[in-house]
């Protein structure tokens, strides 16, 4: 990992895990499920999205009972600062791997380097997988601000990030 240290202040795990509506910005958002990741993890996480910057990075991420094993950086095919693609044979990999090694698709990352990490109408309508939480590193700030949220059919809720 590159030696640098990340503001874990920047989490923001303030959302409850009851389902509740709420407001994100002009997103309507429902509160749900949370993502355990350790500092370390959560540290790599960040380093990818910005060693990949001014282009946007992609993962995914490996859970055991809720809780994140490993992180699995992955190549955005589009090379975009506006958007992600993961190549099918790549994301087929990784996926395998995940399966084979007895763990859970818990989570996949994708930064936005020039705003904040609010889910786009974009990473909304390609959201696939309604288990999974999807962890937006933003970097428009100079500290990164990482969230996380569930979407589902459409519907966006924050969930919780607990970094420990």
């Amino acid at each position: 990992m590159i030696g640098h240290t990340v503001d874990i202040g920047a989490v923001r795990p303030e959302v409850d895990a009851d389902w509740t509506i709420g407001e994100v910005g002009s997103l309507a958002c429902v509160s749900g499920p949370s993502l355990r990741i350790s500092p370390d993890l959560f540290e790599e996480m960040v380093d990818h999205a910005r060693a990949e910057a001014p282009n946007e990075c992609c993962g995914m991420i490996a859970t055991q009972n809720g809780a994140a094993v490993r992180v699995h950086r992955m190549v955005n095919a589009a090379a975009s600062p506006l958007r992600y693609v993961i190549e099918p044979q790549e994301q087929y990999q990784v996926q395998t791997a995940i399966e084979d090694d007895g763990l859970d698709l818990g989570a996949i990352y994708h930064s936005h380097t020039r705003s904040e990490p609010l889910p786009s109408q974009t990473d909304i309508n390609l959201a696939f997988y309604p288990d999974a939480v999807y962890v937006i590193v933003g970097l428009a700030g100079e500290e990164p601000d990482v969230r996380a949220w569930t979407i589902r059919d459409g519907a966006v809720a924050e969930a919780k990030l607990l970094v420990s």
